[in-house]
């Protein structure tokens, strides 16, 4: 077996490892006018609107890389923070990307791990423009800070859900959560077994939504063809209950949405079973799954229902009405937020 490659940051320095990880970057976007190799970028955004969201993701508390490659944890990084952009209702132009790293990294670790980046920048059209490095004593932290562009009028908030209107989601809920639940179980084998070997035959898409997760850009740029701007708009990384009490207590509104309507893939039904584990409430609290959660006046449902992977799962009703799941006997359930929140970890 020949021996893989490593060579210590220190060879390089500061300065000499953000040229070698970003010396082959090249600006797509007419509002970059300056990237990485300044003081600081220069941007050029005119008449829209700029936005602006930061992501800290920190090892042991948001990844585990006894399971997580870094090439994944780099694209994951950097589509978490598009994804917020896009929920927003705007497009995503530039990133900054800061490291604290520690000597356990090699410079062939790293490349990994801006490969990562760099793929998703080029699928998402966005530039890098700068960022910072520095050693790190207690694992890798992560900082990615995304800028993007938003049409005045057009930017969609969490507070302008209506009674009436139509509560969406797109895609599927709760896979990230159990391809999550399935690579944690089988690290605990492998530190039991290291003759071990997982099987993954057949619970491929979950452990894809958990380790190389896909923002919503294509559903944005359909609801821009159809002229349909959401009355309120997040994306689904806290879980499902927890994102819609958001839009409901910002906007004042109760709401009503249905479990029947609840978009569920097979994959994660089968694993959620095997766990003696419910895949309502893997998609109702799981989180990480990146769809968006968006309402829509009811004058829009037509237009709605024509645009795959997008479902009407519930309504908004007044606030004195509460926020509710009705079950499939006709129960009603109060929503109550239990999302993942690092801060109790």
């Amino acid at each position: 077996m020949s021996e893989i490659k490593r060579t210590e940051i220190a060879t390089l320095g500061e300065f000499g490892l953000i040229d070698h990880l970003t010396k082959t970057i090249e600006l797509k976007n007419i509002s970059s006018l300056k990237g990485v190799g300044d003081d600081a970028a220069v941007l050029d955004y005119s008449s829209k609107r700029v936005l602006v969201t930061t992501d800290l993701l920190l090892e042991g508390i948001h990844f585990d890389l006894t399971y997580v490659p870094l090439k994944h944890l780099g694209y994951k990084s950097a589509v978490v923070n598009f994804s917020d952009i896009y929920a927003m209702n705007g497009q995503p132009k530039q990133i900054t990307i800061s490291l604290g790293i520690s000597k356990r990294f090699s410079i062939e670790d790293l490349e990994d791990f801006y490969e990562g980046v760099n793929m998703a920048c080029e699928k998402y059209g966005v530039d890098i423009v700068g960022g910072d490095t520095s050693s790190s004593l207690t694992g890798m932290t992560i900082s990615i800070t995304c800028i993007g562009e938003g049409e005045e009028g057009k930017i969609v908030y969490r507070n302008g859900a209506r009674e009436t209107d139509l509560i969406c989601v797109t895609g599927n809920l709760g896979a990230a959560y159990m391809g999550l639940q399935l690579l944690e179980r089988e690290k605990r084998v492998l530190e039991n077994n290291k003759e071990t070997q997982p099987d993954f035959a057949g619970k491929e898409y979950i452990l894809e939504r958990q380790l190389k997760p896909e923002a919503q850009k294509a559903i944005i740029e359909v609801l821009a063809e159809k002229d349909i701007v959401p009355t309120s708009m997040m994306d689904i990384s806290d879980g499902l209950s927890s994102e819609l009490l958001h839009i409901c207590g910002q906007s004042k509104v109760g709401c009503r949405i249905f479990e029947e309507k609840i978009p569920i893939d097979y994959q994660t039904s089968v694993m959620a079973e095997e766990f003696n584990f419910s895949p309502l409430t893997a998609a109702l609290n799981g989180g990480e799954d990146y769809e968006l959660l968006f309402t829509v006046p009811l004058a829009k449902h037509q237009d709605i229902i024509t645009i795959p992977g997008i479902r009407e799962i519930g309504y908004i009703t007044k606030e004195a009405l509460g926020s509710y799941i009705v079950t499939q006997t006709g129960q009603e359930v109060a929503l109550s937020a239990q999302g993942w929140n690092s801060l109790s970890e």
